[in-house]
């Protein structure tokens, strides 16, 4: 019964983390396009950081609550699961994802750079706030990358106009409420994972890989069937490059101010090799510049087998 309970716990905890984080993010971007600032840069900065909201939250607790596995596992689970799980679904839904050239030529080297980063930071088995410091200087770097070579849309006065027409107290309302929800939800998500774990005698990091993990990615995933139904594919591509290059450099690097993260020697000899060749055939797949259906049929095995030799079922 208790299980029950807890698991019921963990799973309105995701659900009230990931959509009082929506609701954060749309309130925000409207403020800071009242208050004058461009809608395109608010775009790629407070959107690009709100999306993140609810792993970087769940991150913070993790920590103080001397649970350091969950940050890594979440991550690791986040990178493996956008690429193998949604990427192959979307691809499967939308037979085939086309993107442009400059996502290739640019976004993809960030991306690699940071699940190498992954790779050698966490090697030895602890993750210490110089290696945090230098991930948040990647992730600030990559912002104002994407914000200086993104072009502004030319409906950025229209959408300034029409956002003027806002009520701000009552944005600022929804942050102030929002932000309680994020707090108390992110801390009940955390809370249930380690009592989860303790209860069915399975790692916190090995949860957090597999049902938080996946829980956080359902934003990128409807994301993504929004666009391949728009054949946006560029915009399936981007959201699950920012997603990863945030993960890696972001989310690992703001909890590592509060201490050190340790990292499961489980995830260093098995789910991070993983995560960097799910991220190397991510690589590889993008240089035709589509994604074809048997390719997202590929992926989504990858994941069903990873998914399956984490819980030792074979």
């Amino acid at each position: 019964m208790t299980a029950i309970i807890w698991l019921i716990i963990f799973l309105v905890s995701i659900i009230i983390l990931l959509k009082s984080s929506d609701y954060f993010t749309a309130a925000a971007e409207k403020v800071g396009i009242i208050l004058g600032m461009s809608p395109f840069i608010v775009g790629v900065t407070i959107v690009a950081i709100g999306t993140s909201l609810p792993e970087l939250v769940a991150s913070i607790f993790a920590m103080v609550s001397g649970s350091s596995e969950i940050i890594i596992g979440n991550v690791l689970g986040s990178n493996i699961a956008n690429i193998l799980l949604i990427l192959g679904l979307l691809a499967i839904i939308g037979k085939m994802i086309d993107t442009k050239y400059t996502i290739i030529r640019v976004d993809l080297p960030i991306l690699m750079a940071s699940a190498f980063f992954i790779l050698i930071t966490c090697y030895d088995g602890i993750f210490n706030i110089w290696e945090g410091i230098i991930g948040l200087i990647a992730a600030i770097y990559y912002l104002w990358f994407a914000a200086s070579t993104t072009k502004p849309q030319k409906e950025e006065k229209a959408i300034q106009k029409e956002m003027k027409k806002e009520n701000l107290p009552k944005q600022f309302i929804i942050i102030f409420i929002t932000a309680i929800l994020i707090f108390i939800s992110a801390k009940y998500t955390v809370d249930s994972v380690i009592k989860l774990s303790e209860i069915f005698n399975i790692g916190k990091e090995v949860i957090a890989i597999s049902a938080v993990a996946l829980g956080t990615s359902l934003p990128e995933l409807f994301v993504g069937i929004s666009a391949v139904k728009r054949k946006k594919g560029g915009m399936v591509f981007g959201n699950i490059l920012g997603s990863n290059i945030m993960n890696s450099f972001a989310i690992m690097g703001i909890p590592s101010l509060f201490g050190a993260i340790i990292i499961p020697r489980s995830l260093i000899l098995f789910s991070i090799p993983v995560m960097v060749g799910a991220t190397l055939l991510f690589v590889f797949m993008t240089q035709e510049r589509h994604t074809t259906k048997w390719e997202g049929m590929i992926l989504m095995l990858g994941y069903i087998l990873y998914i399956a030799k984490i819980f030792n079922l074979f």
